[in-house]
Parts: C-alpha cells; structure tokens; sequence
C-alpha cells in the first residue's frame, strides 16, 4: 500500500515595513496559522549570534497588539521579551512596530536614505514552532524618494526577485534570524569564487569607489579560504554570498551570518579610481579587507563549527563557553594569513601587522590577571562590557587567541618537521563538526573535543600550551618558537617620550583621562580615569588642538611636573613623576642570511 505524503506544517508568514522613516520605524506582523491551544507565546531574542552581550532588542518594541478573525485578542507580557496571547481556534496575527535607530552591524536602522535589520530586532519568534517553514514579506516604504530603493540579503527568494522587495523564505527561525537584510540605494558589485556567486553592496556615499579592485581583492580572499576547507573539491558551504557594507565617516565592525556578514567602514578605508593602483593596499584598505576575511573565515568557523552550547543557541539568556579564543582568535589568526597566502599583501606587511598584535597584547596588565579561557567565559559581563579599567583587567580573546594559534602553529610544525601544521587542526574541526551541521548533523565541540583532537591530528603532545597560554596567563614566547623558522622577534622601547602613560580624550576644559594604566605614571601620581587635566606646571593644557605632547616635549623622564586637574568639579592638585612610554613596539622580521619560513603557507607549500 502507498504511504499518503506527509502533510507540510503551515509556515509562519512576516510582514515588515519601513512605516516611518523620519522616525525609525518598521512596522512587522507575524501570522500563526496554528497557534498553541494553551494561548500562544512569542519572545524576541535577548541577543544576536556573533555579539555576546544581552542587548534587550525587545525594549524597541514601542507597541503590540494581536487579533484573530478580526477581533482583538489580548495579549500577556510574561517578560522583558515575552507576551502570551489568550488561546484562540484560527489564525492569530500579532502586530507590532520597531524602533530602528542603531547603526551597527547588530541591530536595525532606519531613516530616509536606507534600512537596515537583522531578524533578532524584528522577528518575534514563535515558541514551539521554531521548526517550521518561515515567510517574509519584506515590502517598500510608501514615502517618496524610495521608487529606486532595493533590497539585499542573502535570504533565498520565494516570489521576490533578486534585490527585490517580495517574500523571502527561511526554513526555520534560526535561518531567518541569520540573514540581515539592506534596503535602499546601494552600489552593487560581485564575482564568482568557484564557482560561487558573490555580492558586494555599499551603502553610504563613497566617492570614486573602486568596485573593480574591491572584486578582485575579495575574489583572491574567498577563493583562498574556499580552498583552504575543501582542497580537493573546492566547494563553498552556501550557495551565494553577500557583504553588506555600510559606509559612514568613522567605523569599524562586522558580524558574521551563514551566508552573508554585515560590516561597518569608514570611507577613507575603500579603494579609489580618483588615486593611481598600487601593487599592495594602503593601511585603511588593508584593515578593511582584514575585517572581510575575518567575517568570511566565519562562514567555516563558529557558523557551522561551534561550541557545543551554541548547538543550538538559547537566545533569550547567555550561552556561557571557554571556547571564544579558537573561534574568534584563531579567526583572527587566519584573516591576516589569508590576506598574504592569497597575495594581497607582502609577507613583510604581514609581519608588520603581526608585530602590531603582539604589541598589543603586551600593553595591558590585564593579560596577568585573566586567561583567554576565562575571558571568553565572561565575554558577557566583561569583554563587551568594558569601562576605564578593561586594559587593567581583562585580555582579549581575539588578540592573544589569535596569538595561541600562531603559538600551536608553529609548536606543531616545529614538532613534526613541517608534516603537520594548524591548518590540520583545522580541517579535522571541519570535517568532524561543520561540514554537515546544516545537513542533519548539528553537533557542537566541546573543550575536551579541543584539547583531545589538538592531540591526536598533530601527534603532539599539546598540553602545556593549553595549561599556560590558554588556561593560564603566561606570556606567549613568540620569539624562542619562531627561532627554527629563521624568524627574529624583537621588542624596541627606543626614544622613550615623557608621558602620563594614561588614554587620553578631550573635554571642553581640557584632555579627559579615559583610561589610566596600571603602574603608569598617573596611576603612580594618584589621577584616575574621568579625570580632565587643565594645566601642567601653570601652562594651560588645551584638547583642540591638544598641546599635551608639546608640552611634555619640554621635559625628560623622570621629571616631576606639577598637573592641575578637575575631578568632578573639584580643582585637584597632583605631582607627576613622567615615565618613558610604556607602548612596547615589536618587530617581526626575516633573519639575515636565513630561510626557513616565513610560516605563512600550508607545510607542504613552506
């Protein structure tokens, strides 16, 4: 006898519109076709993946309410994020407006030149049918001036045509959830990477921007990385790809998403056809196709290689994990690798920016006090939620993991003559937790997966890194394991300038301290981070254009100066023993006469 074919659950179906761009605000309707007989419950998420800090998206919910066949029906809010509406038989549509106005990569925005969302600002998810098909109508803004405006996201079309307004489908909330979505004018640019379509859209105004060197250069990056996971068939984990980039004057970030990343720039970091090409990027070019790798290495690592509590994520509390250095840190130690394996910049620049991280993980005495183990544990509380004293405090995850797996890198090449390399490492992470994890496979890495698998596709014993650069917080000795490699690691503190050894900010009156460091010179002298210096030795000290280095340029180390500052609004007087700047400058350079690295590239290819 013929089996019936199994019935399809209904889809969950989105409506969102730009209702008021003046005032920043979507309006989005949610229908349930079936929802729960005990009364159905819907939650916004607390936090998005990717940005581990609980940032309340529900608190921008300015007004709700639900109906069912044209009747009101009540709803119960049950938390800071919750509402349980009251049991009805048919379908239950809530309705509900957003206010947008957060220009990040993590949130939404909305105004009269464009949109911007990802889903956990919009998208109430309905509790227990996560699972089901989801549909969203994503509809054009009424007002004028908005006829030209089209839509990007890497949500697959279902109706809409591409960069259209239309519905788009998801089949389930966490797809939904993992592809923002721009709307308005944008410049449009792409290629294909084996074989892989990908678009690069640039909100904001850039002037002369470069479309054509930007292809290139991201062509070079993803192909590089698409090899690097699948050597043999070359075959990305998605089917298209989009870099939704918004431009603004000064800004800096990105968000990784399964088929897409969200990234914010400033403008004076994208190539112009106004300046003639050179063979290597500029600084702020090279920062920002840093930043795309790093997102796009994403795609492999924590979007589908993951701690094993982001499988899946709870999104209405902290996932908590110790995990965060080999996610974020080793992604931070490929996104420059890439950069040079795929031949954008020089293996010189390479080394420079290398030496740059290794400075400034060494800055702080923050990385005596806490692991990267630990830091990643308390991403939460205090990573993203960093005051005055964070260089004191706390060490990042991103820098000195990144660090961790240059020290594994080289520890296991080192140990296996150049057989086995991090990369394996990698590949084996790959293989074991990502590549199916869309397919039916969803399986996380636990830190006992790290430790064991670290070990067993090396063949080296492993344990000491973990214990004292991971777990512990002993400084990593880069220069003793680049050695075999022909690779010099020095630290130069030459010409040291008289300083408070403080951050410094401006203030109507004067320079704001914003951070003191420990052991430093103001530290030393009593000055605390608030506090705004108005006058050193009796000479005024002014913030635009600041004069505090001219000053200090008058005296020599150990000097003691007189500083007059305000703390709150009390004048205070303080004598200041100036230091040498603390700043540690590190150069990672080739050693003459020898040539056994740089260790850029796959063992095979060393």
């Amino acid at each position: 006898m013929k089996k019936a074919p199994q019935k399809q659950p209904p889809a969950i179906q989105y409506t969102i519109v730009p209702k008021d761009l003046a005032g920043h605000l979507f309006n989005v309707t949610v229908t349930v076709a079936e929802p729960s007989p005990e009364g159905q419950v819907f939650a916004l998420p607390a936090w998005i993946p990717g940005s581990y800090m609980i940032r309340e998206f529900a608190r921008n919910i300015v007004r709700i309410r639900a109906e069912a066949g044209g009747a009101a029906v009540r709803l119960a809010k049950l938390d800071k994020h919750s509402w349980q509406a009251a049991p009805v038989s048919g379908p239950l549509t809530v309705h509900y407006e957003v206010y947008a106005w957060d220009l990040s990569v993590r949130a939404a925005h909305l105004d009269q030149t464009h949109g911007f969302f990802n889903g956990t600002s919009v998208f109430l998810r309905v509790v227990g049918q996560e699972a089901r098909p989801h549909l969203v109508d994503i509809q054009r803004p009424g007002d004028a001036g908005t006829r030209s405006w089209r839509v990007a996201t890497s949500l697959p079309e279902a109706g809409a045509k591409r960069y259209g307004f239309g519905t788009y489908a998801a089949a389930d909330y966490d797809e939904l959830i993992d592809h923002p979505v721009e709307m308005g004018d944008f410049a449009l640019g792409g290629f294909t990477a084996h074989g892989i379509r990908h678009d690069i859209v640039i909100t904001g105004r850039v002037p002369n921007l470069d479309m054509a060197r930007l292809e290139k250069d991201l062509k070079a990056i993803c192909e590089t990385q698409i090899a690097f996971f699948e050597p043999k068939t070359k075959k990305a984990p998605m089917d298209r790809y989009v870099f939704l980039t918004m431009v603004v004057g000064d800004g800096y970030g990105g968000l990784e998403h399964r088929a897409s990343t969200a990234l914010l720039c400033a403008r004076t970091d994208l190539p112009t056809t106004a300046a003639p090409r050179t063979a290597e990027p500029n600084e702020g070019y090279i920062k920002f196709l840093g930043l795309c790798s790093h997102e796009y290495f994403h795609t492999w690592n924590v979007k589908r290689i993951k701690p094993a509590v982001f499988a899946p994520y709870d999104l209405q509390v902290e996932n908590y994990t110790p995990l965060l250095w080999l996610f974020e840190g080793f992604t931070s130690y490929y996104d420059d690798l890439m950069l040079v394996r795929s031949g954008i910049i020089s293996e010189a620049t390479y080394f420079k920016l290398l030496g740059k991280t290794v400075a400034s993980v060494l800055r702080g005495t923050g990385r005596t006090k806490q692991s990267i183990a630990e830091s990643s544990f308390d991403a939460w509380s205090k990573y993203y939620r960093q005051d005055e004293n964070a260089p004191n405090a706390i060490i990042s995850y991103y820098t000195k993991g990144s660090l961790v797996g240059l020290a594994l890198d080289l520890t296991i090449r080192a140990k296996t003559g150049g057989a086995k390399s991090l990369d394996d490492i990698m590949l084996a992470l790959w293989d074991r937790y990502g590549r199916d994890f869309y397919k039916g496979g969803a399986r996380g890495v636990t830190e006992q997966d790290v430790e064991s698998l670290f070990d067993e596709v090396s063949g080296v014993r492993l344990k000491t890194i973990f214990d004292r650069y991971i777990r512990g917080t002993d400084d990593i000795p880069l220069a003793k394991l680049y050695a075999p490699f022909g690779v010099k690691v020095t630290e130069e503190r030459k010409n040291a300038k008289p300083s408070l050894d403080a951050g410094i900010g401006r203030d109507a009156a004067g320079v704001k301290l914003t951070q003191v460091h420990e052991g430093g010179a103001a530290h030393q002298a009593g000055l605390s981070a608030g506090d705004v210096v108005i006058a050193v030795d009796g000479l005024r000290v002014n913030a635009n254009p600041p004069n505090l280095d001219q000053l200090f340029a008058r005296y020599r180390v150990d000097d003691t100066v007189t500083v007059h500052a305000f703390r709150r609004d009390e004048l205070m007087t303080f004598d200041v023993t100036l230091q040498g700047d603390r700043v540690p400058c590190v150069q990672v350079t080739v050693a003459p006469g020898t040539r056994k690295g740089p260790v850029v590239k796959r063992p095979s290819a060393s």
